[in-house]
């Protein structure tokens, strides 16, 4: 079996882990600073075993050393966003745990696949890729997904059908400057363009658009972390078991769709070397338009990242 480590155990950690442990995709290392709280979570995860009936075995720790021949790295540490926060409000203060889980990461398991959760993601993928030194294809953020995840469940409450038969396509940032893709999205192979009006299925990019902080609105001291985990426990099965599943991630750009030098969800295809090729849509100037302006702000991101003091 594999072997996953999670940075971080608070709600996405902890929860990541168990959905990777229940479905034995791999044997599972929780870390995080606290003493005690990855620890008390995995021995949790492994006395729920043998009623779950899994064989993963959870191990918790404040050691980094312990992630040590990892096949993928799951960064989730950091602060959550509170209501009235935007994802790059956040900027500053997770770059510098960041950059020192990059620098642990870089040390113990410098083979490893990185998907990185913790916000501002873009501009945070884009932050570990340059501390660690990783080629960029096994640095990767999770976004997408997630975001295709909300489009695909708020179309499915709109028509009343099965979620199954949903497959939604979001790229471009994930926050405001999310970009939808109503003609690549489909259910059944229809297009949700010739389902639904485009009044309906413009509300829905917006609830979508607003997804992480509706739930952050409800929750009030915390954000999201079913769905995200959910997204997490899909990219590690396709790159663990080598799916070749094309999903959309933040990935490095160099070039592709006109964009350079930023991290920016698009489709790839996920293997067991992490992003093995960028697919390139043929996307209408305005979603080109809105793609491009969606790289800008992280581009704007990273710039101020880097003109910061900032750990790593």
């Amino acid at each position: 079996m594999g072997k996953v480590s999670v940075i971080g155990s608070g709600n996405v950690g902890a929860t990541t882990a168990l959905m990777v442990a229940e479905r034995e995709l791999a044997d599972v290392v929780l870390v995080d600073i606290i003493e005690g709280a990855p620890q008390g979570k995995g021995l949790d995860m492994a006395e729920a075993a043998p009623i779950c009936r899994f064989d993963a075995k959870v191990k918790g720790t404040n050691d980094y050393s312990e992630i040590s021949g990892s096949d993928v790295v799951v960064v989730t540490a950091g602060f959550p966003r509170k209501p009235g926060m935007s994802r790059l409000d956040l900027l500053q203060k997770n770059a510098a745990v960041i950059g020192e889980v990059s620098s642990e990461i870089a040390k113990h398991a410098p083979a490893a696949v990185v998907i990185m959760v913790t916000n501002p993601v873009d501009v945070m993928t884009y932050h570990a890729w340059k501390v660690t030194k990783f080629p960029n294809k096994r640095v990767i953020g999770q976004a997408g997904v997630l975001d295709s995840a909300r489009f695909a469940a708020f179309i499915a409450m709109e028509l009343g059908l099965s979620v199954e038969d949903i497959s939604a396509m979001v790229l471009g940032g994930h926050g405001d400057e999310m970009v939808p893709l109503p003609r690549y999205t489909t259910v059944s192979g229809i297009p949700v363009t010739e389902l639904l009006s485009d009044e309906t299925i413009q509300r829905l990019i917006q609830r979508t658009r607003k997804g992480g902080s509706e739930i952050v609105g409800l929750l009030k001291t915390s954000s999201a972390f079913y769905a995200p985990a959910a997204a997490v426990a899909q990219m590690i099965e396709a790159i663990l078991k080598d799916k070749k599943r094309i999903l959309p991630c933040s990935a490095h750009l160099s070039g592709e769709y006109g964009i350079e030098d930023v991290y920016i969800g698009v489709p790839v295809k996920l293997g067991i070397k992490g992003i093995e090729q960028i697919v390139e849509l043929k996307l209408t100037q305005p979603e080109l338009a809105a793609l491009q302006n969606s790289a800008k702000v992280y581009s704007e991101g990273i710039a101020s990242l880097q003109g910061g003091d900032v750990a790593g």
